[in-house]
């Protein structure tokens, strides 16, 4: 039986991302910046419903450049979502801010507004908030903006795993005053590594923020004759190889976002009635991307997260926990963390990560729920 892996890179079967590439070699633009680089920008832009938009190496370096961009300084708290991947608060301290982790609510698993306003109880003067759209789950963005609009707060929103999701009917990345984007290889569409930053303010100060993001990704090289230096700057932009992939597959991201949300139906109708057994909430008025679709094992399972993953890596089917939160990472011990009843350690504690690869198909699936259900006897 082949392996079944958890989200791997799929190309288009049309060739799309080949013809881009093909179109980069012929004209030997394989080199960082070219038209792959420009158009990917305008195409990505043009999708979510932005002003522009900056092609970067990743999306660490996406957030890394709009804390920048939003003037995070040392010294600066920086409120960050705690149940996410470490690449949401490794560039607070990149910029030798504060992170302060916010707990997640039950209702959307994202960062809690409840624990959001406490946070600012406590750290009044807090710079920046990182919300994240977890597995491509919309926050609740509403309560968020109108929280941190409050406190006069930048919004820079943790869309790496959300492209295509949309809350009340506008994309996730577009509500704060910065979006974030992930193509890394396991992402819902890839570039085999690369991000996206975009940028929400009016079209004119968007566009100047986006173009001083440039600007910094590029090495801060001044337009001068000779190599003239006035900032430090950063290697970030992203190929023109890259970028062909990406704009390949910006053509079957629709298809993707249904492939993902049909295997999540298909572990609903055949795992639902499992004891003990949930999954990820869904809500009315939103679309979520399902990137991968997640359960949690209450008290009534039999079975723990660590049988599920060690049965399914038995059956050569790759798996994995949730995200363990950031406040319970070693390298961030020392940080403050604002509690709301633990919801994101027992989510962690309590899920499980299921094959989400569009490339799965009904005999994958089959055989998925089959090792899983057989844990139930």
């Amino acid at each position: 039986m082949a392996h079944i892996f958890l989200a791997s890179p799929h190309m288009s079967a049309e060739g799309y991302e080949q013809a881009y590439i093909k179109e980069a070699f012929d004209t030997n633009w394989i080199a960082p910046l070219g038209k792959n680089v420009n158009e990917f920008e305008k195409e990505l832009a043009a999708y979510v419903g932005v002003a522009d938009a900056a092609a970067l190496s990743a999306g660490t370096a996406a957030i890394h450049l709009a804390l920048k961009a939003a003037g995070v300084e040392e010294g600066d708290v920086v409120f960050c979502q705690d149940l996410t991947f470490s690449a949401t608060a490794n560039p607070i301290v990149y910029e030798k801010a504060t992170p302060v982790f916010i707990d997640s609510d039950r209702e959307t698993w994202d960062m809690s507004p409840e624990a959001l306003e406490r946070a600012f109880e406590k750290y009044p003067n807090a710079k920046a908030v990182l919300p994240v759209h977890l597995y491509g789950l919309p926050a609740n963005m509403d309560r968020i903006m109108d929280i941190c609009r409050r406190h006069g707060a930048v919004v820079i929103e943790d869309a790496a795993e959300s492209l295509g999701s949309t809350y009340r009917g506008k994309y996730t990345g577009t509500f704060g005053d910065y979006g974030v984007f992930s193509f890394n290889g396991n992402k819902i569409i890839t570039t085999s590594g690369g991000g996206m930053l975009v940028c929400n303010l009016p079209d004119e100060q968007a566009k100047e923020r986006i173009g001083k993001v440039r600007f910094w990704a590029t090495q801060s090289r001044e337009p001068a004759r000779h190599y003239e230096h006035k900032e430090i700057g950063y290697n970030y932009r992203m190929s023109n190889i890259c970028a062909g992939i990406g704009r390949g597959q910006m053509k079957v991201l629709e298809q993707r976002i249904l492939q993902k949300r049909q295997i999540f139906a298909y572990y609903q109708e055949h795992l639902g009635d499992l004891a003990g057994l949930s999954f990820m909430p869904m809500h009315e008025g939103e679309r979520a991307n399902c990137w991968l679709s997640v359960i949690q094992l209450g008290e009534e399972s039999p079975v723990r997260p660590l049988d599920v993953m060690l049965a399914l890596e038995q059956g050569d089917v790759e798996s994995r926990p949730v995200w363990k939160p950031m406040h319970l990472q070693p390298v961030f011990a020392g940080c403050d963390y604002v509690d709301n009843s633990g919801v994101a350690q027992s989510l962690f504690e309590n899920g499980v990560c299921l094959p989400s690869d569009t490339k799965l198909t009904e005999a994958d699936l089959e055989r998925i729920c089959k090792i899983i259900r057989g844990l139930w006897g």
